[in-house]
This record gives structure tokens, sequence and C-alpha cells, in this order.
């Protein structure tokens, strides 16, 4: 079963809900997708392998002695990867897609494509309850999906998968949750937690995803923002995390809470019996 683990923003505890729920179940496989800021390996403390997995795009290279700059290349790219400029094209690799469509339309066969690094991949296969992979993507570039991509390539059909996806709901964290059975929602009791959670939603109502939502830094006194709504669309609430001293504390020093209060790795064991209960 694969659970992808999202918010409407940043900030909210994503990543504590999917580092958590993964170290309360055994042979799980956790990936933390959120390329363009990683940070799972601040509480699951991986002693990653030496080698990586370079993760690589192609992108246009110009042979201008061949080149009349007769903008076809240019007008094809609806990324605007390719401009004109002092009647030289010029290639910006950080937003091309590598679509290769510019290469196909050349009439002069003056376009080639050159293999660049954009990203890579790290594993820690030391603990046999926990498999954890980490995609980052390098700093300067833009597009974070193929890594996610090459990422979701290395999950491993034995073993339940918890994705960490990106915050927000632009195209990596639709990719994040592409191939998911369940996609938890975390959110927290405020207006912008609310409003980016109904952002959520709408996300994954057109990707067709059964989900829940769990509520972090709850309070009684501000959790019908979230409960409103929640009882309005049918949405199931999960769980609900205290704004809790002993949990941020825990949270500040790198230590996952499952791991000290054995009471909530109880409860997410639940939330995930749950979850298989309904994917089935």
């Amino acid at each position: 079963m694969k659970i992808t683990v999202l918010s409407g923003k940043g900030g909210t505890g994503k990543t504590t809900i999917a580092t958590n729920l993964a170290l309360s179940l055994s042979n799980v496989q956790l990936l933390d997708a959120d390329v363009e800021e990683p940070d799972s390996y601040l509480f699951i403390k991986p002693d990653f392998a030496d080698e990586y997995q370079a993760v690589n795009r192609y992108v246009p290279q110009i042979d201008h002695d061949k080149c009349d700059s007769c903008r076809k290349c240019v007008d094809f790219c609806q990324y605007n990867a390719l401009a004109i400029i002092l009647e030289k094209v010029m290639v910006f690799p950080e937003i091309c897609h590598s679509c290769g469509g510019c290469k196909i339309v050349c009439p002069r066969d003056a376009i080639s494509e050159e293999k660049r690094e954009i990203g890579n991949i790290k594993w820690d296969h030391s603990d046999r309850e926990l498999d954890f992979w980490q995609g980052e993507l390098n700093i300067g570039e833009e597009t974070a999906v193929p890594v996610i991509e090459e990422l979701k390539g290395f999950m491993d059909e034995e073993k339940d998968v918890i994705i960490d996806a990106q915050p927000g709901t632009t195209c990596p964290t639709v990719e994040a949750a592409l191939d998911s059975d369940y996609c938890i929602l975390v959110t927290e009791p405020t207006p912008f937690g609310l409003n980016d959670l109904q952002m959520a939603v709408d996300m994954l109502k057109e990707l067709k995803k059964p989900y829940g939502v769990i509520i972090n830094r709850s309070e009684e006194d501000y959790d019908y923002l979230i409960e409103d709504y929640c009882r309005q669309e049918g949405i199931e609430i999960l769980l609900k995390i205290p704004y809790d001293r002993q949990i941020a504390e825990l949270y500040s020093e790198g230590i996952p809470f499952v791991q000290e209060l054995p009471e909530w790795k109880e409860e997410f064991s639940k939330i995930y019996q749950h979850i298989k209960g309904v994917v089935k």
C-alpha cells in the first residue's frame, strides 16, 4: 500500500506525520519526495550509502555553425527555455522540460542533446524495518518532477510505502500523489491552514484519490475551523495531535515523538489499519 502525506502549505507538520507514521510500522519504505528541501533525514538520521544515483535530464545544445536563427525551436517551446538574443539561440537549461521537441522541429539539424545532472537519490538500507530513500534537487534547478519520478522508481512493491510529498498543490506534489492508494492531508486550525487545505482537497478530487485529514497543533478553541469544513465536505478526520510542549521539545531535538511516547505509536498503527481497510 502506498500512502502519500501532503499539506496545502509548508510548516503544518507534514514531515513529522510522515516520519512518525513510518516509524510506527514494520517492513516499510519511506520516500522523502520533498526534493527541493528534504528534511525527513533530520528525524530518521540515516547512514547514507557512499554511492548515490544521479538524476539526469537532456537539454538542447545549439550548433551555431548550422543554426540560421529561424525561430522554429523558440516558437515551439512552451516553457520559454529558448530565446533569440543578438541573432543567436540561447538555451535556459534550468527551465527546459526535456521534451525534445526543439530538436525535432529544427530544419537544419542544428540541435543535439546533452546530459545535465539536476539532482540525486540517496538511500539507507541499514534498518531492516525502515528502508529510507531521499531525492534532492540540485541548487539552482527549477524542475523537481524528474527527481520525484526517478525516486518513485525505487518503490518496493513488497513493502508499504510512505511518501513525504512537497507542500502545496503544484506539479511536484501532484507527481508524488499520482500512484498513491491513499493520501493524508496534514493541516493546522488556522485560517491559512484551512485555505490551503481546501486547495489540497480540490487537487485530490481531481486526482480521484481517497484521503483523510490529520489536524496538527490541535487546540480545542480553534479546531472548529477545520472540523466544520470537513463535516460539510464529508472528509474524515483521522487524528488530532495537540499543541503539546513535550511533543514540541522532542521535535526541536530531532526526535520522533513515537519513540518516546509509545501511546502515539499505537495511534499511528491504528490509522494505518484504518486506511488499509478503506483502501481494500
